[in-house]
């Protein structure tokens, strides 16, 4: 009898397991085929597929060219492609995978370079072995499931740590024109702050810049501790736009094991234009600047996927490149509108030689005065204070027109700002500790009443 229960038991289990089956398999691999290729656009007729889903089509070579479904018109399918269309025809046969992208993740991607399909691109092998594999595209966390900010984030740069302190889970904008020490300055992070990992998404770069960043502004030292998502300008839009959902599944995945976790994106803008050209070609309607409406709300969501879990903190640094140091761009306000805060680069204080070139008083972090001391935010403030003063000031000083004791405080002004100066300049070889840059600016404005 106890026997006759046991083969009850393991047929009922094989029943369950062959029902579970069924209904996890398809019993059917439709393949739909191309009817209309225009660009990087591709029309297909396909049963079954889901906005999101990654495809394949075949060419004429047997060779298969990976596309994302990304529209619906009627009963045709719009889908972009990846990389390029060379060798897709008419009736080229496609099929779907049933899934969005994913992308391999693991320690195994520190001092990696990978493309934003989870592919190296550094010429070593990349060993897959047991990796989880994470969409690309992922919920932000909700509201009340995000820790408060109240841990402060060393970023090794005495100027930021010092007058705009930045919180774990914090989401920075730095907001520069081209050729103001960016990259240098990102650079400088990666290697000083007190990360655990740091993810770098190379948006849209020049070819040439790619290896000098690795390099020379990350080096070895930084390198180790950092995974880098690299999509060049000379890709299609589509792969563009995904290496900041790359880059921010990387930085998912090492927060969800309790890691503190530095983003670094270079640059937002570069990510919208592609997302701009991906939704003309699709055919939405054009907005401020050429950019359709949904580029905006995309922002909001990828942006928001970083920040703080119950796990972990991705602390973020989203660059953004003013075209003509224009700070009215649509991508600036957006994208300033987010963040928690603002650094900009300024090329007048970059033309004298002052690096990095942060414009201190046009720059803020909000979240400063909820997690430094009081003796800090005092300290920032007299040396905010004397910067404003001087400034207000400063063409009357040059041309010899004040006249000293006249006004104590701008003597006072007048007094300290080489020893402020000297502060915010850092070199980029420079290492100082978080303790260190509090202590020597709070000693500069020290028995200072302004």
């Amino acid at each position: 009898m106890y026997l006759d229960q046991n083969i009850e038991k393991s047929i009922e289990f094989m029943k369950r397991r062959a029902n579970e089956i069924i209904d996890t398999t398809h019993l059917y691999h439709y393949k739909g085929s191309v009817t209309k290729l225009v660009g990087l656009t591709v029309d297909v007729q396909l049963p079954g597929l889901k906005l999101g889903d990654l495809c394949f089509i075949e060419t004429s070579e047997g060779e298969k060219k990976a596309a994302e479904v990304v529209a619906f018109k009627g009963d045709v399918a719009q889908l972009l492609l990846l990389y390029d269309g060379a060798g897709i025809g008419q009736g080229s046969l496609v099929q779907t995978t049933g899934k969005p992208i994913k992308i391999p993740v693991g320690d195994f991607l520190l001092g990696r370079i990978i493309n934003p399909l989870g592919e190296p691109i550094d010429g070593k092998p990349l060993d897959t072995t047991g990796a989880q594999w994470m969409n690309i595209d992922n919920d932000p966390p909700q509201a009340f499931e995000r820790p408060i900010i109240n841990t402060i984030f060393a970023t090794g740069v005495r100027a930021i740590d010092g007058t705009l302190t930045l919180g774990a889970g914090q989401r920075m904008g730095l907001f520069a024109g081209s050729g103001v020490g960016k990259s240098t300055m990102l650079g400088m992070i990666a290697r000083n702050s007190d990360a655990d990992i740091n993810v770098v998404a190379l948006i849209g770069e020049r070819g040439r810049e790619v290896k000098e960043f690795i390099e020379d502004s990350l080096g070895e030292e930084g390198m180790a501790k950092s995974v880098v998502v690299c999509s060049t300008g000379d890709q299609p839009p589509l792969i563009r736009m995904k290496c900041l959902h790359s880059a921010t599944a990387v930085c998912e995945y090492f927060r969800d094991q309790g890691k503190k976790v530095f983003l670094m994106t270079d640059t937002v803008t570069r990510c919208a234009m592609a997302g701009r050209e991906v939704g003309l070609s699709i055919g939405e309607p054009p907005t401020i600047k050429g950019y359709p409406p949904s580029i905006f709300s995309w922002l909001q969501r990828v942006l928001e996927r970083s920040g703080n879990s119950p796990r972990g903190s991705i602390t973020a640094l989203y660059t953004v490149l003013m075209e003509g140091d224009d700070v009215n761009d649509p991508v600036v306000d957006t994208v300033r509108g987010i963040v928690d805060g603002h650094i900009f680069l300024s090329r007048k204080i970059a033309e004298m030689n002052h690096y990095p070139a942060i414009d201190i008083l046009g720059s803020i972090s909000r979240l400063m005065s909820a997690i430094a001391s009081e003796e800090h935010k005092e300290a920032a403030s007299k040396i905010r204070k004397i910067m404003a003063l001087y400034r207000e000031n400063k063409d009357l000083i040059d041309v010899g027109m004040y006249n000293p004791g006249s006004n104590p405080r701008l003597d006072t002004a007048i007094e300290l700002m080489p020893q402020i100066n000297a502060f915010l300049q850092q070199r980029t070889s420079d290492i100082v500790q978080f303790d260190n840059t509090i202590e020597t600016m709070m000693n500069i404005v020290r028995d200072v009443d302004i």
